[in-house]
């Protein structure tokens, strides 16, 4: 049988002392100094990671620094003696058995405990405490700008970038992704790494930060310069002179214009506006694009120059020419139109007379009429005075199914005149339904409604006949039963008498035909006579 060795207190102490005053500096902590180990290891390994400081049997407190990706580390002890019972962290394993141990969150320490028992009731425990490391991944893993091509291509380790793009391009979407999901990003984009980038005008540059910051704390700024380019628009967006009309009418490609006017005008306002505020205007108007030109005398053109340079300094030259006429003998019209309705023919100035369908709801169309010569007078229908240009009126229609006549005539200053004529037919009316239905005893089923064709009546014994009185909800329409015209149009409401027999009695149809004489809509009334 084995003995069993047995100390007492007294003896615990004696030892201490003795092991004091062998040693020169005293009894000292564990953790800083290597001790005799009453039952101790001849191994220790802890993976991934190295042991500090390295293993000796009489060391019993180390510790590891695990890298960020390790998620756990396996154990590995192996004791002096092959009859010690060995436990790491409690849990009980044999000499050489790896023993694997989950780390916490990268920062975060683990305290791993390895405990010895031998057979004779000694014990010694040894710890090592694991850190898991933050990580040091300030990168990104992908970047891009949209629309634009990063330039030079995109590398996790490359931190500035150029990208160009059109002088169109106000906005641009920066999308960045973080090697290490931990990692924070900041600057001029969100920490999910999207951002709207606005841009300033065109020909300017934009520097857009991109800070990433690994978990340790270490950040990486990367730079992305976002160049716009500068505008080559140099075309106008709208030009008008006044009094006065462009022919042809204005289209930013097309630079030659011209423009009549009467006798009596002296000068013409000139309204240019560019399509990019930073190009320049220059010429006989200044750059803010508005002028008031004097004209020569009567009879004779002048010309209007207007250079529009772009920010990138090409330009374009715009010309007006204004042509002043002597006393005319324009007495055309330049533009008529009407609303509700187009003309047909389309409109020429040699165009006399013209029709226009509208549908029969317009009660009334506004007309324009616009003079060649705005000295010309207008009169009729539609009228203006010398020096307005337009001449608008409302006209009221005759009924639906009628026509209506305007008459306008122009006089030129000369004295001649010429008369344009527009024949505005209002279409007669669709509408086929009805707007009331009643009977004279009983009472109809469903209660009457426009869109409901399809009723029954139920009267008793003692009713010898039943009237059934309709109104339409155009007088215009014509509405017949039984084979007669019950309501002619114009007139409003119209009945039928039946004298019904017992029981159902066949249907009788009111039948609504609209005043286009096309469209139809009948309804049935069936009465049923009994005791009820």
């Amino acid at each position: 049988m084995r003995r069993v060795l047995i100390m007492t207190r007294a003896d615990w102490v004696a030892l201490c002392l003795a092991i004091f005053c062998l040693t020169p500096y005293g009894c000292k902590d564990s953790a800083s100094e290597s001790h005799e180990v009453l039952v101790p290891l001849v191994s220790l390994s802890v993976l991934p990671g190295t042991l500090q400081p390295a293993f000796s049997s009489n060391t019993t407190d180390y510790h590891i620094d695990a890298r960020t990706a390790a998620t756990s580390v396996a154990v590995t002890a192996g004791p002096r003696d092959s009859t010690t019972t060995m436990t790491i962290n409690g849990v009980e394993t044999p000499a050489g058995q790896s023993r694997s141990v989950s780390l916490g969150l990268p920062g975060s320490t683990v305290t791993i405990s390895i405990a010895l028992s031998s057979q004779t009731g000694s014990e010694s425990t040894y710890t090592v405490t694991v850190t898991r490391l933050l990580s040091s991944d300030n990168n990104l893993s992908a970047l891009t700008v949209t629309p634009g091509l990063l330039s030079p291509a995109f590398a996790p380790d490359q931190p500035a970038y150029t990208v160009d793009v059109a002088t169109s391009i106000s906005s641009v979407t920066i999308a960045a992704t973080k090697s290490d999901p931990e990692a924070i990003l900041s600057g001029d984009v969100s920490d999910e790494g999207r951002a709207t980038i606005q841009l300033d005008g065109p020909g300017t540059s934009r520097a857009v930060p991109i800070i990433v910051t690994a978990p340790n704390g270490e950040s990486r700024t990367y730079r992305i310069t976002i160049n716009r380019a500068a505008s080559g628009n140099n075309n106008l967006s709208a030009l008008s002179v006044t009094p006065g009309s462009l022919s042809p009418a204005f289209a930013a490609g097309t630079l030659n214009y011209q423009v009549d006017v009467g006798p009596k005008v002296g000068s013409v306002t000139v309204v240019a506006t560019k399509v990019d505020s930073n190009a320049v205007i220059s010429g006989d108007l200044p750059n803010e694009g508005q002028a008031t030109v004097q004209l020569n005398g009567p009879g004779n053109p002048t010309s209007i120059s207007i250079t529009v340079t772009a920010q990138n300094g090409t330009g374009k030259t715009y010309t007006i020419t204004v042509n002043r006429a002597a006393p005319s003998s324009n007495n055309n019209l330049s533009a008529l139109s009407v609303t509700s309705g187009v003309l047909s023919p389309a409109f020429t100035a040699e165009q006399l007379a013209y029709a226009v369908d509208v549908p029969t709801t317009v009660g009334s169309v506004d007309v324009s009429a616009t003079k060649a010569d705005p000295d010309a007078v207008l009169s009729g229908s539609v009228t203006a005075g010398t020096g307005v240009a337009i001449g608008q009126a409302t006209v009221p229609l005759s009924g639906p199914g009628s026509p209506t006549q305007v008459s306008m005539t122009v006089t030129a200053p000369s004295g001649a005149s010429k008369a344009y004529s527009i024949t505005i037919n209002r279409r007669a009316s669709d509408d086929s339904t009805l707007s009331s239905l009643s009977v004279s005893a009983g009472t109809m089923d469903p209660p009457f409604a426009a869109q409901i064709q399809n009723y029954s009546v139920k009267v008793g014994l003692l009713v010898g006949s039943v009237t059934i009185t309709a109104t339409k909800t155009d007088p215009n329409a014509i509405m017949s039963a039984l084979g007669s015209v019950i309501a002619a149009g114009g007139t409003p409401a119209g009945s039928v008498t039946v004298s019904p027999g017992i029981g159902p009695n066949p249907p009788v149809e009111i039948i609504v035909t609209a005043q286009d004489r096309i469209k139809t809509t009948t309804y049935t009334v069936v009465v049923t006579r009994g005791l009820f």
